[in-house]
């Protein structure tokens, strides 16, 4: 019997998981990750506004587990030898005849003063703090914005930071206190959003202006204080600072020898292979594929990299060609509580459709949807 293991439980490797299932129902699946939970980040961006809460959000994996006929072991990994076949954690050594990868990204906190600012994104309980900082403030000056890997460009988490301003733009006016609170959006780039093309950065600042919303664009990121944003081009006060820098690769990829990006992530060819490495596979944030400069760093293009890893990975030990490629494709909803603007982007079309109440069911559906999968 061929044992698999796989490492994260986030959207990558639970999509990993059913992939393989899908195919093979035999083999031995053994899934390592620190808490035998998974937590849906996408809505991290209604936990401010009470729309939810923690335990909406988490999910304990036993039924998952169960269903799929899976082994977990409990565990942060630490290493990885003999070419990927013995994976090293914190609870002991796994060994494997073929590893998916999927144990997602770590946000560069290099910054001066950068413990100033939540990073919205590393979980519940930064989405948490900024519920009740908000909860708190009478009135102020609230910044937010994201930046990216300068060496890994597509390493960055822009999507979520358009929904906390846009989410936290209606939540004080459904609060009746707009008018109490300066919004700035700041962002080293000219064009925050382009991957999802020129009409969407157009809309974007549209919105932006006819919200009153402020913005410090084009200017590299110097540091923050505690009441202050620091760029090359000026800095200006802020009494509350969300800021989601870019991402790199876990610490641990540095006691392997798998190849790193010059950015820090996981080389992988267009079958999500590790370059170089037989039968290793990565999938989601941990991985720098191949594709086109837009190509983007979110839960959709993770779950399709990993149909296409776990395809190929069964293939490799069938000893079959493993020729499974993932199709580059960016689509999502920036949400703002209480309507939705869709955006697509693949290589053969790309539209952006306006504010609507539907999208923002629609990402409410789809949140109950998958959630209801694994419960």
């Amino acid at each position: 019997m061929k044992k698999i293991t796989i490492l994260g439980a986030g959207f990558a490797a639970l999509t990993a998981v059913r992939q393989i299932r899908k195919i093979d129902k035999n083999c031995e699946i053994t899934l390592v990750a620190a808490n035998k939970e998974f937590i849906y980040l996408p809505s991290l961006i209604w936990i401010p506004s009470g729309r939810r809460q923690a335990s909406d959000l988490i999910v304990p994996l036993d039924n998952f587990i169960s269903k799929y006929n899976i082994k977990f072991h409990a565990a942060h990994v630490s290493g990885i030898k003999q070419s990927g076949r013995v994976v090293e954690t914190t609870n002991g050594t796994v060994e494997n005849d073929g590893l998916i990868i999927a144990t997602g990204g770590r946000f560069i906190k290099k910054l001066s003063g950068i413990e100033h600012a939540i990073t919205p994104c590393e979980g519940i309980l930064a989405a948490e703090k900024i519920r009740d900082r908000i909860k708190a403030m009478d009135s102020g000056t609230i910044a937010i914005g994201f930046a990216s890997n300068p060496k890994e460009k597509s390493a960055m988490r822009g999507g979520p930071m358009f929904e906390f301003l846009f989410g936290l733009d209606q939540q004080l006016r459904a609060e009746k206190r707009r008018d109490k609170f300066k919004l700035v959006f700041f962002c080293p780039a000219p064009k925050p959003g382009i991957r999802m093309g020129e009409k969407a950065v157009e809309g974007i600042l549209s919105r932006m202006k006819k919200l009153n919303i402020e913005t410090h664009l084009g200017h590299k990121m110097k540091g923050f204080q505690a009441d202050k944003v620091k760029t090359e081009g000026g800095e200006f006060h802020a009494d509350l600072i969300l800021f989601m820098p870019g991402m790199t690769g876990n610490k641990w990829f540095k006691n392997t020898d798998l190849p790193l990006s010059e950015g820090g992530l996981l080389k992988a060819t267009k079958h999500c292979e590790v370059e170089g490495m037989k039968n290793v596979y990565v999938a989601g944030d941990s991985g720098s594929f191949q594709g086109p400069g837009w190509m983007p760093k979110q839960a959709h293009m993770a779950d399709l990299q990993a149909e296409a890893a776990a395809e190929n990975l069964l293939n490799s030990l069938a000893d079959k060609p493993a020729i499974a490629t993932f199709k580059p494709e960016l689509m999502c909803i920036i949400d703002s509580n209480n309507k939705g603007v869709f955006t697509l982007r693949n290589e053969k079309r790309q539209f952006v459709l306006p504010p609507l109440r539907i999208f923002h069911w629609a990402k409410s559906f789809f949140e109950w949807w998958y959630l209801r999968q694994l419960r």
